[in-house]
């Protein structure tokens, strides 16, 4: 079985992974742990422990158990005050890293419980805060921080030394295909890739290095970005020419949801410029990736999924 290992954090890799994990692939899902808004927060803060809330989300994704289950472990509590707001999923994954000490033996026993294949990392097990640097080299301090800042962040760091998960590394090291997935740009995708370690072991790595790109560009992040001005940026950490494919939308958004997230969100379809592509010498991979549910804009769970898996059977990889 051909393996492959994800980065992101959040809602884009959980998207991301309800389709993959249909598909005979073996899946490592590497997750930030830097996420430092509402009900994690407040257990970081309690327990001083990295972010539970990315890392249950993807486990929630790539679950196989049945719809009971999965409204339990999603389950808030909204009337309490002292567990007000705290999801089941997020008071377990806390809970086992109390007892077990570690995600290394804490994840496992919660992807047991929620009938997991693959693997769920988070890309350190250090309780490290993301620093952004702006373009007058202020410091920003903190995920929710740097999302909500109007200033153009120009670098990410943490906030002190990080060390990368060993089986981040390897998993690495074994796979078939390398994949950036669609998300937060500064927040959820680059947070992985600003560990040495990881950059390193990323450009050992014979694999390709495919990008999923975003559908719409994010305000204060990636305002006019087209896809290969995301791939520029993420090469500013991964080093220039590593990213060789990039899978993205080719198919017009309808008009009104268009003037419905520039109005309500600032938010602009991000668009597909090959010629800019082929000059970086990274190959397109391009089709009608989005679908429309409930009026909200998400990737194609099923379509990216597929064109993921077909370029990952290709004789040449």
């Amino acid at each position: 079985m051909k393996k492959i290992i994800i980065f992101g954090g959040g809602s884009g890799l959980s998207q991301m992974l309800k389709g993959l994990k249909l598909f005979p692939i073996d899946i490592t899902a590497v997750v930030s742990v830097s996420d430092n808004g509402g009900s994690t927060l407040r257990l970081r803060k309690d327990f001083n422990i990295p972010a539970v809330g990315d890392i249950s989300k993807v486990l929630m994704a790539m679950s196989n158990t049945d719809q009971d289950i999965v409204n339990l472990m999603n389950y808030r509590f909204k009337q309490s005050k002292s567990l007000g707001n705290h999801s089941i999923k997020n008071l377990l994954l806390t809970a086992l890293l109390e007892q077990k000490g570690d995600f290394a033996s804490a994840i496992p026993v919660l992807a047991k419980l929620l009938d997991i294949e693959g693997k769920v990392l988070p890309i350190t097990e250090d309780n490290a805060e993301l620093v952004g640097i702006t373009s007058d080299d202020k410091k920003i301090c903190g995920e929710t921080s740097i999302t909500k800042c109007k200033k153009k962040i120009k670098r990410i760091m943490y906030d002190k030394d990080v060390k990368a998960n060993p089986e981040v590394l390897k998993a690495i090291k074994e796979a078939d295909l390398i994949i950036f997935s669609s998300g937060s740009l500064l927040t959820s995708i680059i947070p992985n890739i600003i560990l040495k370690e990881v950059v390193e072991a990323i450009q050992k790595s014979k694999a390709p290095k495919l990008y999923i790109c975003n559908l719409v560009t994010q305000p204060g992040e990636t305002d006019e970005f087209k896809v290969s001005d995301h791939i520029k940026v993420l090469e500013e950490y991964l080093g220039k020419g590593t990213i060789s494919m990039v899978l993205a939308n080719n198919v017009e958004i309808p008009h009104d949801l268009v003037e419905k997230y520039a109005t309500v969100e600032q938010k602009d379809p991000v668009l597909l410029d090959e010629q800019n592509l082929t000059e970086m010498h990274i190959r397109t991979v391009k089709d009608k990736i989005y679908t429309i549910e409930d009026g909200v804009l998400r990737h194609d769970t099923l379509k990216t999924a597929y064109l993921v898996f077909s370029i990952l059977m290709e004789n040449d990889l």
